[in-house]
């Protein structure tokens, strides 16, 4: 399983692009995969392939009526683990032993 953080907006579409965002989290959304939406970007969690085609289609969706696009992505892929979106942080609180804003 690979954890997909991505943040994706149109440029020259003026100062708020929130309906632009708001498309591409309705696709994630719909996607099926768990994910955890934050104030700069999203974070999936899914095989490869499935993460690479939410991305895909998140850029197709802006691509249709944006002439510009920018993207940041990062991947985490660890064999064998999964639940990691919560896993990740449960496993910091334990370490400073209280809960975090998440």
């Amino acid at each position: 399983m690979v954890l997909l953080e991505f943040s994706m907006s149109p440029l020259g579409q003026g100062e708020s692009v929130s309906p632009y965002v708001a498309r591409v989290v309705d696709i994630i959304d719909k996607s099926g995969l768990d994910y955890q939406l934050h104030a700069m970007g999203t974070v999936i969690e899914g095989e490869i392939d499935e993460v690479l085609s939410v991305l895909k289609s998140c850029f197709e969706e802006l691509s249709s009526d944006c002439d510009r696009i920018s993207c940041t992505a990062k991947l985490d892929y660890r064999a064998g683990a999964s639940g990691r979106l919560q896993s990740k942080i449960t496993s910091v609180e334990e370490k400073l032993g209280r809960s975090l804003r998440t």
